[in-house]
């Protein structure tokens, strides 16, 4: 099965014994030495059809803090998420997962670090079919062997920290679009991950709903340690959520720092895409 959020197989894990919900993100194989990133990047190419999307691309995660990757459309920020997860891979570079190079590792391999790196998509990918909580007991059922009390339980609790309570037996049509974002992201953090990878997690909202998302960025940093990285070219939001913001460009890092850093350098294109992305969805020829 190709994976939707949080990198769903056939696979699934022996029982495991109880450790609380809110400290299983805590469980890690590896030690790593302190101020070593727990996701890094380095030299990462990729050409589509002779297109060159991503070209040397480097990028550090540092562990437990939320990472924003600014860039005009076009410019490799999905591209990379799709490398991280294994779903593309890369014509040059390396990707290395908590002590582990994971760019190399086969399909099968793959499972183990797609259970601790989930990936929400740009519009959640919810099964259309199944309920609010069909689609979140679904990698529980793939992955766990618990029992259906336990399972109902964990979906409970998932909904009930995206301020979703009470919403189990609904269908993704019949909620609005913030509450299916909401949803989506229950779904990806119910294994409890490591890492969380949003694709423009705020596209599509109203100001308003999109302050939700972001509130619930900070709440899962906050809550459960959560890592994220964050693709965006909203302004607003990354001014939010970002310990660190870095901006890409042409496929490469062109910069990083906090937000009110960037925001005063004195570079051409840092203060073109500032200006241009208050206006709306950067293009590339936005900012030339």
């Amino acid at each position: 099965m190709i994976p939707i959020v949080g990198g769903w197989t056939r696979t699934r894990c022996k029982p495991q014994s109880f450790v609380p919900r809110t400290q299983r993100h805590a469980q890690s194989p590896a030690v790593r030495p302190v101020g070593q990133p727990l996701l890094k990047i380095t030299g990462l190419h990729k050409s589509f059809a002779g297109v060159k999307v991503l070209d040397g691309l480097d990028l550090e995660l540092p562990e437990g803090q939320t990472t924003v990757v600014l860039g005009p459309s076009g410019c490799g920020k999905s591209v990379m998420l799709k490398h991280i997860v294994g779903l593309i891979r890369a014509d040059a570079g390396e990707i290395w997962f908590a002590n582990r190079r994971i760019d190399t590792l086969s399909e099968r391999q793959m499972k183990d670090v797609r259970l601790r790196i989930a990936l929400l998509f740009q519009m959640g990918a919810l099964f259309d079919s199944m309920t609010v909580a069909e689609n979140l007991a679904f990698p529980l059922l793939e992955h766990m062997q618990w029992s259906a009390q336990r399972r109902a339980d964990e979906v409970a609790e998932a909904l009930e920290m995206v301020d979703m309570a009470g919403t189990q037996n609904k269908l993704p049509a019949e909620l609005s679009g913030g509450q299916r974002k909401r949803v989506a992201l229950a779904r990806a953090f119910i294994l409890r991950p490591s890492v969380i990878l949003y694709d423009e997690p705020t596209t599509g909202l109203d100001p308003i709903r999109a302050k939700g998302i972001d509130e619930l960025v900070g709440r899962l940093k906050n809550r459960l340690g959560v890592t994220s990285l964050v693709v965006t070219h909203d302004l607003v939001s990354a001014k939010r959520i970002a310990d660190r913001i870095v901006m890409i460009n042409a496929g490469r890092v062109v910069a990083e720092g906090t937000y009110d850093e960037l925001s005063r350098r004195k570079d051409g294109y840092i203060q073109r895409f500032f200006e241009a992305a208050g206006a709306g969805v950067l293009e590339p020829e936005d900012l030339t």
